[in-house]
């Protein structure tokens, strides 16, 4: 077995120990839902799952992917994805999601060089009701890309927009949607011109003891390539407190339906996010 497979093990066995409830405070556990902490920390872990809650937070996803060309490769990504919320009026707010990628890339083929760095930003902009309409969650506004990478190899090189919408429903612990874009190039220097739709449908279901079961799936359809990249992700994330501050740790395992040639085949998330509830 190979450094990165033990790695990944190692690393897997170590945060489904810590999801099991080794960290989590056994008072926080075993509360009843209905006393006003477990209450609020409910709320919280559903808000979690709402991409247009009103609520700041900071989620720093670790994801690898594997098995990417002939030489069965890793790449790495750190996404740093600040939500940060903001009201326009009675009825209205604006959710700001932003994703910068840092990402170690492994050669695809055998003998190849390394790439590490900056890879390009993702910036989205929601305008959300604050109540539900109908029911449903609902929120719409652009997508921006913007060509901060900092090797030719780890972006596009280009310029994009385009627009974003999602769809939810919450109650009882339960949340199912879908998010959509879709981003065309526009300029820049890059020598390929974008233009890609992203869908990602998500369930979610949250217990009394604050752990949330969820299952994703991430599909984009690259149009000038005429090239789907698919993958499914089920995952697991408890919400605990270090002191007074909410922390949410997760784990999701990524396997591919449909890629590109000499694509990954499967990948794992490790995500930490600290929310800050009003």
């Amino acid at each position: 077995m190979n450094q990165t497979k033990i790695t990944t093990l190692t690393l897997a066995s170590v945060v489904i120990s810590l999801l099991s409830g080794i960290i989590v405070p056994p008072a926080l556990a075993q509360t009843d839902p209905a006393n006003s902490a477990a209450a609020a920390l409910s709320k919280l872990a559903d808000d979690l799952q709402n991409p247009v809650g009103n609520l700041i937070s900071v989620p720093i996803q670790n994801r690898w992917d594997f098995g990417i060309g002939p030489a069965d490769a890793m790449r790495y990504t750190v996404n740093i994805q600040p939500v940060i919320p903001f009201e326009l009026s009675d009825d209205w707010s604006v959710i700001a999601r932003t994703i910068v990628p840092t990402i170690y890339a492994e050669s695809p083929t055998a003998g190849g060089a390394n790439k590490s760095g900056l890879g390009d930003v993702l910036q989205t902009f929601f305008f959300s009701p604050k109540e539900k309409v109908n029911g449903w969650i609902l929120g719409a506004g652009p997508v921006l890309s913007w060509p901060t990478a900092s090797e030719g190899a780890l972006g596009s090189g280009k310029f994009g927009a385009g627009p974003s919408v999602i769809i939810f429903h919450q109650a009882n612990g339960l949340t199912y949607g879908l998010l959509a874009n879709h981003v065309w190039s526009y300029a820049g220097w890059g020598d390929q011109s974008v233009s890609a739709t992203l869908l990602q449908p998500i369930i979610a279901y949250r217990t009394k003891s604050f752990t949330t079961f969820s299952f994703k799936m991430e599909s984009t359809y690259n149009w000038p390539e005429q090239q789907w990249t698919a993958s499914i992700t089920p995952g697991l994330s408890q919400l605990i407190k270090i002191g007074k501050q909410p922390v949410s740790i997760g784990l999701g395992l990524r396997h591919y339906l449909a890629k590109p040639a000499g694509g990954p085949d499967r990948g794992m998330d490790f995500t930490i996010t600290f929310p800050f509830p009003k």
